[in-house]
């Protein structure tokens, strides 16, 4: 996960498991401000799916994935389902 992305690109992607289960949709991303670590992906639009898999979530109510969960970026955002938690 080297490759260098712009942040917009990401955002509104669908987020999917690496089993193709549907998670939700790139709302932001979440980064910490002094070193550029990037912390979590934002979804909005969640499924019923993703809502039953206890993850972290904002003051808003949005899942927060985390960004050592994903496994690639392509047409879709794949994530480890083992690593969302």
């Amino acid at each position: 996960m080297n490759q260098k992305r712009i942040a917009k690109e990401i955002v509104g992607k669908l987020v999917v498991t690496k089993e193709g289960k549907r998670v939700g949709l790139v709302k932001d991303i979440t980064f910490e401000t002094r070193s550029g670590e990037l912390i979590h992906l934002v979804l909005t639009s969640p499924t019923p799916y993703a809502q039953s898999l206890n993850v972290e979530q904002n003051k808003e109510g949005d899942l927060l994935i985390p960004f050592s969960s994903i496994l690639a970026i392509g047409d879709f955002v794949v994530v480890s389902e083992e690593d969302m938690r």
